[in-house]
């Protein structure tokens, strides 16, 4: 498994983002308890949020954040993903 990181930067259409936040999260929810999200919140500032991601490889990464809501609502405008290798964290095992 890796892990990635994935910096989303939102619309400035907070209608659609807010119509699309509960399917969002719901999406995000699924994958948690699947073990595949390990953290996940926006930015303070509203502008956009953070996804850390264990996922296989690249391509299943891809297929998480090609179904996620807010993708198919346009809500991101951009997406920045860079694989981690984390290696300090009270979460770590």
């Amino acid at each position: 498994m890796a892990r990635f990181v994935v910096k989303w930067e939102y619309s400035a259409d907070r209608d659609t983002r807010y119509a699309a936040r509960p399917d969002h999260r719901a999406h995000l929810g699924a994958l948690a308890e699947r073990g595949i999200v390990l953290a996940a919140g926006p930015l303070a500032d509203d502008t956009g949020g953070i996804v850390v991601f264990d996922a296989a490889d690249a391509d299943e990464l891809q297929s998480h954040l090609d179904a996620d809501p807010y993708t198919k609502a346009g809500v991101i405008t951009k997406t920045t993903v860079s694989e981690w290798k984390p290696g300090l964290g009270a979460w770590l095992s």
